[in-house]
């Protein structure tokens, strides 16, 4: 049977975005809890990139424009846009 290729979504670590933005971002988009939240904050800050979900390509794609659309961390002047997350294929 056809597999659906699955791809990874990727979040990019940056200085222009506070714990707090990261946490309530992933919170308010995937619906994490606290701790998962919390975690991928500490990854993303840690190793640069943090995969936040693994799933068919349409998902990913909106996934990715959710975090692109966000807007910048009114905690932090300047913080000018959104964080960047990108799509990889999880073979």
């Amino acid at each position: 049977e056809d597999q659906v290729p699955l791809y990874r979504l990727v979040l990019m670590d940056d200085d222009d975005h506070t714990y707090d933005y990261v946490i309530e971002m992933l919170q308010k988009i995937f619906i994490f809890s606290f701790d998962q939240a919390l975690n991928h904050a500490q990854e993303v800050d840690a190793a640069g990139r943090t995969v936040l979900i693994t799933c068919e390509l349409g998902e990913a794609e909106f996934g990715r424009d959710q975090v692109h659309g966000y807007g910048p961390d009114w905690r932090l002047p300047r913080s000018k846009g959104s964080m960047s997350a990108v799509i990889e294929p999880a073979g």
